[in-house]
């Protein structure tokens, strides 16, 4: 059974930082792509950073330069450091992990509020 859980959300001031942290467990982890949407209510979700299994990075242009996804094989876990935080990635956050660009193993959340 696979199993993604997630942590690290919080509250955060504009321009401070913070980790999310995705553990695996029930996958091949060396094999999975790895990566972070994140979905704001009633909006579709969206991709924020993926990882491939052999460590190339993708990101959402909004993101790029601020955020740094990560991986750690022995760990079973991928990260996502976030920086210079803006009001507009207040979101709920999701870890997701998948073969051949199919994600459909999906955590259950870790909500990031960004705000003064």
């Amino acid at each position: 059974q696979v199993q993604l859980v997630e942590s690290g959300g919080g509250l955060v001031q504009p321009g401070g930082s913070l980790r999310l942290s995705c553990a695996a467990s029930g996958i091949i982890f060396g094999i999975y792509a790895m990566g972070w949407y994140r979905q704001a209510p009633g909006k579709q979700r969206e991709l924020v950073a993926t990882i491939a299994a052999g460590g190339n990075t993708n990101y959402k242009d909004s993101v790029k330069g601020r955020f740094t996804i990560s991986r750690d094989k022995a760990k079973k876990t991928v990260y996502l450091q976030m920086n210079s935080l803006k009001f507009e990635d207040t979101d709920i956050y999701y870890c997701t992990a998948g073969i051949g660009g199919v994600y459909e193993n999906w955590g259950q959340g870790t909500q990031v509020t960004v705000s003064s």
